[in-house]
């Protein structure tokens, strides 16, 4: 009967609302005082029917909820034959409610858009050759799918064969599409605009990349602040202390109307929605915009951020950087390069791709045992010699000889911005390559963005030699820039920073750097959404470039303030109406209702607004 009752409460709310509206009609309009009583005595039980079943299972669990009260209120006014209060506070109680389930619904309109975006089926090769459309549940790892013209991507998988553009706005928030070939990775959800492909299927279902947006959304949007978790504490005592504070009116004053009104102004409905209404609107627009935020305490912190640390390489630089000069100490040119792509396709660094991709295809020989040294380069064994491939630290620590000769060429080639790559075979230096990587278009004036948002200190710590990090750094005008870090090394330095009181965000790939992404107070992954970028940060880019970045710390610092905006408005107005109670003739129980919750829609209303959120243009 239980279930019945409250599955059936905005129908109840309308019968309740034609009751009324019969019996002020049969009152003032044909002076039927005896219908209108029994009419709003009857919407008056309706009414009150869902609020009491809930205030019973409140009670069930030792919670005296807004629910309680209200019944208490309205069985008061019954008590009192007040019929037309009691009819009244329960119909508004119930369109509160039902005005609340609808604008709440609109506000996590951004995930259920991510929601409806997963495909529910795929065109998969069948054992002779042709296509049929199944299940996206029957496909597995290794399957090969076809994706047409308008279609979703049903997997993350790799392009077997076809071409052709695909919107990825459901993963990075950029609606611009990217072009598709060969061995191109495209990810689940994202639609084909033009072209045929067909893929290789290497994550399915929940596994996905965005099924993994979703799921961290889902996750962030159910998660409470401190300060949700403080209010909700405050609400669970201050409904007794309405309750008391009514009962002791009641016994001064021995006035059971002024009792009764007291209970129903008291309510604490819009302080308690207030929160995470602003919560969840945020992070579904930050969502939809290829921002992940993770959660209400990761917001509150990013929002009073003062130091923002960077990666240099993928991260203000494009992370694709190519050979820009090459000296060699040797007169066997063929062989020192054939061992140098030999180990440096061992390495999945860009600066090894970026020597693989300009010797080309050459013979190579067998790699043996292998060492990798972190943010130093790698050392192996080819042919039964030695052979060192990385920076000048590396170099150092190896004890490798570094000629005059060779000595002058790195300050040369680090004063031109380079990005330094020796060889030595058996502690003999072969030779030196200057690697360049471009800075991130615009990536200035989103670093000016920030400042304007309230960032005091930007800083670059890199691998890279220090000429190199001193460029970038004056090209972008960063406050501090630091070269030869280990990932040991930038944890360090945030934790210095950190000892110093600075609030700190680091800004990442989140793979070599994970580290400080788990150091620091907010880790900021950029990256088409890797495992590992999304497992350990606090703050998830899905786009590969920092224009999100100040839209994400804007709208941290808008949520904030739209939380802060409903608590007052919220508090403000239970006090105005508690106050008009004692010093004022006009309140009464049906009025206090009405504003309460009007309250109530207005804060919801007001967290609305961050659905609708954009950094302004003057940031």
């Amino acid at each position: 009967m239980q279930k019945f009752i409250l599955a059936r409460k905005n129908t109840i709310a309308a019968v309740s609302a034609l009751l009324i509206i019969l019996g002020f009609t049969s009152a003032l309009g044909f002076h039927n005082e005896r219908m209108a009583m029994w009419s709003l005595a009857l919407a008056s039980v309706l009414g009150v029917a869902p609020i009491a079943i809930q205030a019973y299972q409140a009670l069930r669990v030792k919670v005296v909820s807004i629910d309680v009260l209200v019944t208490i209120a309205v069985a008061g006014a019954f008590v009192i034959r007040n019929f037309e209060e009691s009819a009244i506070v329960t119909f508004l109680f119930l369109f509160g409610a039902f005005l609340e389930q609808r604008t709440l619904q609109k506000t996590r309109s951004a995930i259920k858009e991510l929601t409806e975006m997963a495909p529910d089926s795929a065109w998969k090769k069948q054992e002779d050759g042709t296509f049929g459309e199944v299940a996206i549940d029957e496909v597995a790892v290794g399957d090969i799918l076809l994706v047409k013209t308008g279609a979703k991507v049903p997997v993350d998988g790799m392009v077997q064969s076809g071409d052709g553009y695909i919107n990825e706005a459901s993963i990075t928030g950029e609606a611009v599409p990217v072009g598709k070939q060969k061995n191109s990775h495209v990810f689940a959800g994202t639609i084909l605009e033009n072209g045929t492909i067909q893929i290789i299927a290497e994550r399915v279902g929940e596994d996905t990349t965005f099924g993994r947006i979703i799921e961290l959304v889902e996750e962030a949007q159910d998660s409470k602040s401190e300060t949700q978790r403080f209010i909700d504490r405050f609400s669970l005592y201050y409904t007794p202390l309405v309750l008391i504070l009514s009962l002791l009116v009641w016994l001064v004053s021995r006035n059971l109307e002024l009792a009764i009104t007291i209970l129903v102004l008291g309510c604490p409905g819009a302080l308690v929605i207030g929160v995470p209404v602003s919560n969840v609107a945020g992070i579904g627009n930050g969502a939809r915009h290829g921002v992940l935020l993770k959660g209400s305490e990761v917001i509150h912190d990013f929002s009073k951020v003062d130091t923002i640390v960077f990666d240099k390489t993928g991260t203000l630089t494009m992370g694709n950087p190519s050979v820009a000069d090459t000296i060699y100490y040797t007169t066997e040119k063929e062989k020192t390069a054939a061992y140098l792509v030999s180990v440096e396709r061992e390495s999945d660094h860009p600066l090894a791709n970026a020597i693989v991709e300009k010797l080309g295809n050459i013979d190579t020989y067998t790699v043996g045992k292998t060492d990798v040294a972190p943010g130093g380069g790698i050392i192996a064994m080819v042919e039964e010699k030695r052979v060192v491939v990385g920076n000048v630290s590396l170099m150092e620590e190896e004890q490798v000889a570094i000629s005059d000769q060779v000595q002058k060429d790195i300050v040369r080639l680090e004063q031109q911005g380079n990005s330094l790559v020796l060889i030595a075979i058996d502690g003999e230096i072969q030779a030196l390559f200057g690697i360049r990587d471009q800075v991130r278009p615009n990536v200035k004036s989103h670093l000016q963005r920030l400042k304007k948002l309230g960032v005091k200190h930007l800083v670059v710590l890199s691998g890279d030699n220090q000429g190199t990090v001193d460029l970038v750094a004056r090209q972008l005008g960063l406050t501090e820039a630091y070269g030869h870090m280990l990932p040991e090394d930038k944890a360090a330095y945030i934790k210095k920073l950190q000892d110093e009181g600075r609030i700190i965000a680091f800004v990442g790939d989140g793979v070599n750097d994970s580290p400080s992404l788990a150091l620091a107070q907010i880790g900021i992954a950029m990256g088409s959404g890797t495992d590992v970028a999304i497992e350990t940060s606090d703050v998830v880019l899905m786009s590969s470039d920092l224009s999100r970045l100040p839209l994400a710390l804007g709208l941290s610092k808008a949520i904030l303030a739209n939380m802060r905006q409903n608590i007052a408005i919220a508090v403000g107005v239970v006090l105005v109406l508690l106050a008009s109670v004692f010093f004022s003739e006009w309140m009464n129980m049906s009025i206090g209702m009405l504003v309460h919750e009007a309250s109530i829609l207005v804060v919801i209303l007001n967290g609305m607004r961050l659905l609708r959120y954009r950094l302004r243009r003057d940031y």
